[in-house]
């Protein structure tokens, strides 16, 4: 019998019943007579799950007229008269069998997803009596993947991510690419990059569309170019090979970065890239990105900019693109950062583009913005992050403040997506397990953030992410992604101290004008305090061990980092046995980097760590 029932997603309405059903070891699950092969992806998979959990082995039928002697364990029913919402769906289980009532398909696979979290945690071959009504909060539920910087995953695990993420009732995927598709034409571009092939994109399309994913394709095709323009071939088409002034501050950095949107070659350029890769997926959407074009107006395009504006300029190029799109039957999503800075612009949107509203720290103006898109009736999503990137570990309070913050207020202000995304900005030193966390929260607020607010996070990553049904190493997840939160540093956007410590960042007088070495001693004993439990913990699934491993490395890795800030700050520390550590450390990101990836990527990774060798050397 379940206890204390935790699920992933927690439904909407979920209510106890008298009594328990008891499973007997061979029964039948009775498919919709009307559609069983649009269902049977879902029957086949409760089927698994009962064999898997319960060792109960049922066969599979469709209508009732052949088994009227026997009494169905599971019977799945579409009756959208029963089920108004779409993806809803009822589960219910009472003394005499589990009936699924579903108004689609999806809802089907939904309800199979959560019978089978509820055997997962079934003692003995009995569940108890409930009554489930669920339905999502957005339609489009999304998780992107940053597969350009610099880290390309295998399919092994792609495909295992799938899985994981569709179990939470996730219903799109993005990767996001700016070189790592093999576009026929174009290979001086991704050659070293261990690139997606249409083959395989082919291959990931159709296994997701088995598990009610939407694979939408995404190709940045203005900001975010460089991967093209340092290459002679394609240099003429950037906006600027000089230095460039960002919106960051005092930060610069050197050209190439976009698109010259004068240039009549950039439009041809992106045309002739959705020509290649738009047929390698069903979706008739695509994620144009269009962002942070933060060089537009400083080279090719400055008398342009001048003389109409530099919001215009880019709302013209977004035009070019939009007109492309739609005159191949697909919509198009472009990331809202740039278009918000120019309130006049957003209501001369067209109505059937999807603007994504994107920011990734927990105070991010998701409501102003979203207030700003519904007001000009702009669909649009609100894209929050999982704050893994630039952390190593993670960051847990601000990963849930803005995955909350982003739900509220795209509900508040009538989104119609979540799309959950996961960056590699320099280098994508997290390991891929760092970011469970924010996908299954992410998951779990978009699916239907009332019945979530409460959730327990570590206990529901734990047996759900990790498959550790003691809850330990959500716990060791959710702690170990709070060490950020060191004492008396200010605040840094999007990132942590402890990996800028390890990127060669120096004693900032502003950041450590208040630190002591007590503050990083204090950190180095809470890490130690956390990783205790790693090596006992007991996860079911394959790369359990891997994943030990991955945490143990990040917990290394901010150890070391510590040290690091001790040494600035003038404690006393051997520089040679730093230097033998981070080698070591190295030596293992580089195994782990490779257990999960392609090559391509992770000698441009590895080149973040030069500026502390340098300093040890």
């Amino acid at each position: 019998m379940i206890e204390n029932i935790v699920l992933l997603p927690m439904p909407r309405h979920l209510t106890r019943l008298e009594g328990v059903f008891k499973l007997t070891p061979e029964s039948v699950i009775l498919l919709d007579a009307s559609c069983p092969q649009d269902i049977l992806f879902s029957a086949r998979r409760a089927q698994a799950a009962l064999q898997e959990y319960l060792g109960v082995s049922w066969r599979l039928a469709a209508g009732r007229a052949a088994w009227t002697d026997v009494h169905p364990g599971l019977t799945l029913s579409l009756m959208p008269d029963v089920v108004a919402q779409p993806q809803g769906y009822r589960l219910t289980i009472a003394p005499e069998g589990i009936q699924v009532y579903a108004h689609d398909a999806a809802g089907i696979f939904y309800a199979v997803c959560t019978l089978a979290q509820l055997l997962q945690q079934a003692a003995g071959q009995e569940l108890p009596c409930l009554d489930i009504r669920d339905w999502p909060d957005f339609p489009a539920r999304g998780v992107m993947l940053d597969v350009s910087r610099d880290k390309v995953p295998t399919m092994e695990t792609l495909f295992a991510l799938v899985d994981r993420l569709a179990s939470w009732k996730v219903n799109q995927l993005q990767l996001y690419i700016e070189h790592t598709f093999a576009y026929h034409d174009h290979r001086v571009v991704w050659e070293h990059a261990s690139p997606f092939t249409g083959e395989e994109i082919l291959a990931l399309d159709a296994y997701c569309r088995e598990r009610f994913i939407e694979l939408v394709p995404n190709q940045n095709s203005f900001g975010h170019m460089k991967p093209w323009l340092i290459h002679e071939r394609y240099a003429p088409l950037a906006e600027t090979h000089g230095t460039i002034q960002t919106p960051w501050g005092n930060y610069t950095m050197e050209g190439p970065f976009g698109l010259a949107p004068e240039n009549p070659g950039s439009i041809e350029l992106i045309r002739s890239l959705y020509d290649e890769l738009l047929p390698h997926f069903t979706s008739r959407q695509i994620n144009v990105g269009c962002d942070e074009t933060i060089d537009l107006g400083q080279g090719a395009s400055k008398e342009a900019c001048e003389e109409r504006g530099t919001g215009q300029v880019y709302f013209d190029f977004l035009m070019k693109i939009y007109r492309d799109v739609s005159r191949r039957g697909y919509k198009m999503q472009f990331w809202g950062d740039i278009i918000t800075h120019y309130p006049d612009l957003v209501p001369q949107l067209p109505s059937d583009v999807i603007a994504l509203e994107w920011g990734y720290e927990f105070d991010h103006p998701f409501d102003a913005n979203g207030a700003q898109f519904a007001a000009a009736g702009v669909p649009f999503y609100v894209c929050p992050g999982t704050a893994s990137w630039n952390s190593l570990a993670g960051r847990t309070y601000n990963a849930l403040g803005n995955l909350l913050n982003a739900a509220e207020n795209g509900l508040k202000h009538g989104a119609i997506g979540y799309l959950n995304t996961d960056w590699g900005d320099r280098g994508h030193w997290q390991y891929l397990p760092v970011s469970y966390l924010g996908f299954g929260v992410g998951a779990a607020y978009a699916w239907c953030l009332d019945a979530n607010r409460a959730l327990d996070v570590p206990r529901a990553i734990g047996r759900f992410a990790f498959d550790d049904p003691t809850g330990t190493m959500g716990r060791i997840a959710y702690d170990l992604g709070s060490v950020y939160q060191i004492p008396n540093v200010p605040r840094i956007h999007n990132s942590s101290i402890l990996f800028h410590l390890l990127q060669g960042a120096v004693a900032d007088e502003e950041r450590f004008k208040n630190v002591t070495a007590e503050d990083f001693e204090a950190t180095l004993d809470r890490i130690d305090a956390i990783l205790t439990p790693l090596p006992a913990v007991q996860m079911h699934r394959p790369d359990a061990d891997l994943i030990k491993r991955e945490f143990a490395s990040a917990g290394r890795l901010l150890r070391h980092a510590c040290r690091r800030a001790l040494q600035l700050l003038g404690q006393e520390t051997d520089t040679a046995a730093m230097l033998v550590d981070l080698e070591e450390a190295i030596a293992e990101h580089k195994a782990l980097w490779l257990a999960r990836n392609r090559p391509g990527g992770l000698e441009d990774s590895l080149k973040w760590f030069e500026p502390l060798r340098k300093a040890y050397t």
